[in-house]
């Protein structure tokens, strides 16, 4: 059995940096909407589309360190930090817990 490293992604680095210019100005304008609507559900989604720019940059740290330094690692060890943090929001969701900061 060959075994191979991960190879790095173009594409995905440049999603990645698209994702973190995007993603705040999205998060930005529904925060708007959120509060001329009085919507705290729109805040809500406001902040999960925030806490996507955060795991956006967690990719993005992981790819270029692959990438840039052939740190193989980098990448799985990426995903590995945003597990719990996934996890973390999953399970607060499925309890049905408001976000930490939505008023």
């Amino acid at each position: 059995m060959v075994q191979t490293s991960a190879e790095h992604s173009v594409a995905g680095i440049i999603l990645a940096c698209v994702l973190l210019v995007v993603m705040p100005l999205l998060s930005g304008a529904k925060r708007n909407v959120g509060r001329a609507l009085g919507s705290p559900a729109i805040h809500a989604d406001a902040k999960q589309t925030e806490f996507c720019t955060y795991l956006s940059a967690i990719l993005l740290v992981g790819l270029l360190l692959n990438a840039l330094f052939g740190f193989w690692w980098a990448d799985p060890a990426a995903a590995l930090i945003m597990v719990p943090i996934i996890g973390k929001e999953g399970i607060e969701g499925f309890q049905g817990k408001a976000c930490g900061d939505c008023s």
